[in-house]
Parts: structure tokens; sequence; C-alpha cells
């Protein structure tokens, strides 16, 4: 199950690669200070293993993890190790569907029926009404979730899989008129993805790496479940009440069916790469994505929820603020941006439903930054 809205919202009131940024981002070394801020949150939850990071539009500026990969284990969680970032995907799924509007691929306010021609019940339903605006902003009417697993159990490829997820949700009514209320929807963000398959013939996984992972340098990103299997060479995935699953590894995730709407894993570094384009493109300067596209992302509609983000004001960020996080339910990662302010803070653990304890962390690091 992903991320709901209400867990963390209440908290605090193609461009050329930056080359020397991204250089300098991997030869960062742990910021000690940063650990030993870190470390009483996270022996004060009993989490395994907690890194938290800071970001400018030059990058990733500080960084420090601290416990181990597994409780009751020995290895100590690192900076450079993987973390799974959950829903906090979705502003990438976004980011890639504000550059095929940027083609001319795709339209903001293009629906279903006009997209799928060849699914004739979408020209009598009220799903065929739903923009790509309202699958974005999660105004569709769609419920939150499907029985995920049931489309990988049929088999077929990620994009046959996609596709039948259309279908289905062809067959459930909507819970309210499309543009009328916000509802969270995983299906809406799948949804997406599936557009972006449409529209370029490609697996959503790989337009992720051809247009967003390999433009920005992101080079330890990937998808699902991360570590080698019965090793402690990555962070463990443990349950909300802290005990470790049975196992790790790629498969140990949502259905990949869902991968648009929260399977990426990245470092703390490659993960920074991405927030760092939003700042820039927030504040107007050079980055993937022209200055407009990233204006509308950052707008919100219904319940403060723009693209992928939540979009607020915080006196702290000096006006404007963007948010999300994501869990898996067996980890869990957030991050705020003050683009304003020219920073960003990342907080990740490997324990799911830890939103009080992410939100100190990030609180605490907010505050050693405006130190």
């Amino acid at each position: 199950m992903m991320l709901t809205r209400r867990s963390f919202a209440h908290l605090m009131g193609i461009a050329p690669l930056n080359i020397t940024c991204l250089a300098q981002a991997e030869a960062l070394s742990e910021d000690f200070k940063l650990k030993q801020i870190l470390e009483p949150i996270r022996a004060k939850y009993a989490l395994p293993a907690l890194a938290g990071g800071i970001v400018t539009t030059s990058g990733l500026e500080r960084v420090a993890a601290t416990g181990v990969r597994k409780a009751g284990g020995t290895t100590q969680a690192t900076i450079g190790d993987l973390w799974h970032l959950g829903s906090d995907t979705k502003a990438m799924t976004a980011s890639l569907v504000a550059m095929l509007v940027e083609d001319h691929k795709l339209g903001w306010e293009d629906n279903l029926a006009a997209l799928f021609p060849n699914l004739s019940s979408l020209h009598s339903s009220e799903l065929g009404k739903v923009s790509v605006t309202q699958l974005l902003h999660h105004t569709a009417g769609l419920p939150a979730n499907l029985p995920w697993s049931t489309f990988q159990a049929k088999g077929g490829s990620l994009m046959e899989q996609r596709q039948a997820v259309l279908e289905e949700a062809l067959r459930i009514p909507l819970i309210t008129t499309p543009g009328t209320s916000y509802l969270y929807s995983n299906i809406g963000y799948v949804l997406a993805g599936l557009i972006i398959e449409n529209r370029t013939g490609k697996a959503w996984e790989e337009v992720m790496k051809e247009r967003l992972f390999i433009p920005l340098g992101m080079t330890s990103s990937g998808f699902g479940g991360i570590g080698t299997l019965g090793t402690e060479d990555q962070p463990w995935p443990h349950k909300e009440e802290g005990t470790p699953l049975p196992r790790n590894g790629p498969a140990v995730d949502n259905p990949p069916v869902m991968g648009p709407a929260g399977t990426v894993h990245a470092t703390m570094a490659d993960w920074a790469k991405f927030i760092a384009d939003h700042l820039r493109g927030s504040r107007g300067q050079k980055a993937l994505l022209e200055p407009a596209s990233y204006d509308r992302l950052h707008q919100p509609s219904l319940n403060d929820y723009g693209m992928g983000w939540i979009v607020v004001n915080r006196s702290w960020a000096g006006g404007l603020a963007l948010t999300h996080a994501g869990t898996n339910t067996m980890n869990y990662c957030v991050t705020w941006l003050a683009p304003k302010k020219n920073f960003a803070v990342l907080v990740c653990t490997n324990r799911g439903g830890q939103s009080k304890a992410a939100d100190e962390a990030i609180s605490a690091l907010i505050q050693q930054w405006q130190s």
C-alpha cells in the first residue's frame, strides 16, 4: 500500500548536465554534524537506519546515515546506500508527462477517450472524460488502489499489465465526478504511466531511464526492492512495527505494474539530483524542463496537491514549499523543498510507517541548514 497524504501534510505550517555539480555530489564525504543530529532521532524511534541530506540547486551539499542495514545486525548503513522512494516516484512520472507535453506528443487536457480511441467503451464512460491533468492532480474520482497482484499473476509485459489496469478501471464506477474532489489514487498515476507508454511506444521504466535518470546522471537509480537476496548489502526492508521482512531483494516491493505510482529506488546523491533539478526549475534556472512546465507541475489544485507535489506556504521556506512522502509499507522517505531559499531536505529510513520520525528528522535538518 502506498502513501496517504494525511501521514505528513501536517508538518510545519533536456538541459546540459552540470558535470561539476554532479562530481561534487558524488565526492561528498559524510557530514558528522548531521550524523550527530540524526542518531538520537533514529534511536528514539528504534529505526534500523536513518539517512538525511541537504540539497541546493548545485546538488547534494551535506549527507549522513546512521544505524544498521538490518535490525539485529551489525552492518552499518552508509551514505552510498540505496533507498526505496515509494510515492516520491510520482513527481518523476509527472515530470515525464511534462516532457511529452513539451514535445507536443501530449496535451494537459487530453482525455482518456481521445488518448485511447481503440478502447471504444471509454467513449461512453465517465472515465473517458478524465484528463491527464486530473490524473496527476488526484482529481479523477478514481479509487486509491486495485488488487495489484492480480495483474502480475495474469502475466504479460508491464505495458500489457498497465493496459489491463485501464480496462479494469473501466469496470468500476468513479467515486466522484472528475475534477470535483481530491482523492489520492495510485491508479491515476499508473494510468499516467500508461499514457507515457502509449505516446512513446516504450515501457515507463525505459522512458524514465532515457529521459530522467541518464540526463541527470542518476546512475544508481532503478526500480523495485533493493539489495541482493539474503545479503545485507543494502538497507533491509522492515515492517512498521520494526520487524525485518523474511527476505529482501528486487521482488520485495509492490507489484511492478505500480511503477509510475511508486517503485523507484536511488542513493541519496541521485535522488538529490532530481530534487535539485526541481529547485532550479522553480527558480527559473536552466533545468530539464522549461520554466512554464515547472510552474504547471508546482501549481496546486484541490487539497494543495500539484502534480506529484503537495504545494503549501511555509515561513521558513520564504513562501512556497513543496513536499511529498513515499512508502511501500517497508520503507519510508520524505522531502521538503524551499525554492525561494534555495534548499531542500531529504530523509529516508528502511522501516515502514515512520512519518513521525521522518518529520522530526526533517525539522532538525531544516533548523541545521538555517542556523
